[in-house]
């Protein structure tokens, strides 16, 4: 078979006019980038808000291996099923972030023919949203440190900084930093540090304002620090929110793309789901179910990440309501949670697929917390078994659910046929999902809550700094904001070693950021890092171009 970026090549793409045309939006709203991309202004929305809302799809898998479980691969393959069925569908995706690109799992356009194109394009810059995030967010921190060299009041402690810098790479010799060297016309020196965009404050906010004015508002409520005599600093203390949202003007509209069966697509925004709420733009959502019968949206990693983000931070704030979750699972998965060694993960093993079930059994418990049908989608692989794929089938109908293979990866729209009728089926009734705690509880208890219900930990260990930033939440009146959990995706708990469904164990709060701005709280958890480090041997080592400018290596 042809690799990813070989499909997208052979595909002749529709001018994106064409692609508008399809989704039900005039010319007259399109902001071009190039023939296959564009951006939907935002007064397109207020001229269609008053339609019927289509119905919300939810796509999200069991604690994946370190490659991915093809989620994104899924919810194209799921939406193109659908429009092949006869349902007018969209799907709504994050943008792809430049770190895992270049680190260990690749792009982030799904694969094989259940892709969004132009698939160098999106992975590459796109339309500039991440760097336009970059840019915003760093000129928050110049804005800072000038107003710290000018000591203007109110006079912010240099030592008491919250407000990072930031940059799209996997850069672990940034994360921690001094800055302000060379003497006093250089600024003060202090400690500091970089967060990789996707963890950014302002990629959250882009991802949850629906308004300029929301924007500029959620701008303003960002914290950044403490003066000499502990009162906080907020960005609408120094006035200059106007020019920071102004930098993500054209970022707050969505980008318009196609896939490869020519229906539409957004893919907007991108926050990751292992630290911030991991799923794309709530306006490119809201527009998209005004426009579909179907939309299609997936929440980043295991389900006790971002689809629990999904349920408790973005559709609670928005007023969204998904009707069915399809869980994405992997033989090769089950295998790595059954004790099989990642190298051997094509070696048939019904045992170990087998042994592999209890992670699979604790995601389909977590998404009927909520009150969610759901259905479990195969994605399958080339070295899957028939008898492994009996094993999974199995126990899914045991525990009253269903499990259908799909084979987008290969086949497209017509691989996911089975899935699209089955979604089409679950999503016919009146039911409301449930937050998973109440807002009015301490923020400890809703930490417990998630670690205990979604992840499955007996306890929770608050080190003295993260008490520490409990008092100061509380103290600042942000203790009913939710939670937003910042975890390791490589387990249900916060020890990546844990595979499976571990039991009996403690997660540690090791610190609690407040972003203020975005509307929630981030408890640190374990050893997550807010920016990753590069793997032994990056993705970069594969990826080249020629002297026509062809791209090769992307996957």
């Amino acid at each position: 078979m042809l690799s990813d970026i070989e499909i997208a090549r052979s595909i002749k793409l529709e001018p994106i006019e064409k692609i508008a045309e399809k989704a039900g939006i005039s010319p007259h709203y399109l902001e071009r980038y190039g023939d296959f991309k564009a951006k939907v202004k935002l007064s397109f929305y207020e001229k269609i808000k008053n339609n019927p809302d289509g119905t919300l799809i939810l796509v999200s898998a069991i604690t994946p291996t370190p490659a991915g479980e093809g989620k994104t691969t899924i919810s194209i393959g799921l939406s193109l099923g659908l429009n092949r069925i006869g349902k007018k569908s969209f799907v709504t995706l994050r943008e792809p972030s430049m770190g895992p690109l270049f680190g260990i799992k690749g792009g982030a356009t799904g694969g094989g023919y259940a892709q969004v194109l132009p698939m160098e394009d999106i992975n590459l810059h796109f339309t500039g949203d991440i760097h336009a995030v970059g840019a915003a967010h760093n000129l928050i921190a110049a804005m800072v440190d000038n107003h710290i060299h000018r000591r203007k009041d109110p006079l912010i402690d240099p030592r008491r900084v919250v407000w990072t810098r930031t940059v799209d790479m996997n850069d672990r010799a940034l994360r921690h930093i001094v800055i302000g060297l060379g003497g006093k016309q250089n600024g003060c020196p202090r400690e500091s540090g970089f967060y990789i965009t996707a963890a950014s404050e302002i990629m959250a906010i882009l991802g949850l304002a629906e308004s300029y004015l929301d924007l500029k508002k959620r701008v303003s409520n960002i914290l950044l620090g403490f003066t000499f005599d502990n009162q906080p600093v907020y960005v609408k203390d120094l006035k200059f929110e106007g020019a920071v949202a102004a930098l993500l003007r054209d970022a707050l509209k969505p980008n318009l793309v196609q896939t490869t069966e020519h229906t539409p697509a957004f893919v907007h925004a991108g926050p990751f789901a292992n630290i911030a709420q991991g799923t794309c733009s709530v306006i490119s959502m809201k527009m998209a179910l005004k426009l579909a019968d179907y939309v299609v949206t997936e929440a980043g990693f295991g389900f006790d990440l971002g689809a629990e983000k999904f349920f408790d931070i973005v559709a609670r704030v928005a007023g969204l309501n998904p009707k069915v979750v399809v869980l994405v699972v992997t033989v090769r998965a089950l295998k790595m949670h059954g004790g099989m060694d990642q190298k051997e993960l094509n070696t048939p093993s019904p045992a170990h697929v087998e042994k592999g079930l209890p992670n699979l059994e604790k995601h389909l418990e977590n998404i009927a917390k909520f009150g969610v049908p759901s259905v479990v989608a195969i994605n399958r692989f080339e070295s899957d078994t028939e008898e492994e794929i009996g094993v999974i089938r199995k126990f899914v109908e045991s525990r009253g659910s269903s499990a259908v293979v799909v084979t987008a990866y290969e086949e497209g729209s017509k691989g996911a046929i089975q899935l699209a009728e089955r979604v089409a089926q679950l999503s016919q009734h009146d039911r409301h999902y449930k937050p998973l705690y109440d807002l009015d509880i301490s923020v400890e208890d809703k930490i417990r809550i998630v670690t205990s219900e979604i992840y499955g930990s007996k306890a929770v260990d608050f080190t003295p700094q993260a008490k520490k930033d409990l008092k100061i939440i509380k103290k600042l009146g942000l203790d009913k904001l939710p939670v937003c959990i910042a975890k390791t995706q490589k387990s249900l708990s916060d020890n990546p070693k844990l595979l499976g469904r571990p039991k009996d164990f403690l997660v540690t709060v090791r610190s609690i950021n407040i972003s203020s701005g975005a509307g929630f709280l981030v408890p640190i958890t374990g050893d997550i890092m807010l920016m990753p480090g590069l793997p032994k041997e990056p993705a970069a080592l594969k990826i080249d171009i020629d002297e026509e400018g062809n791209i090769s290596g992307l996957f």
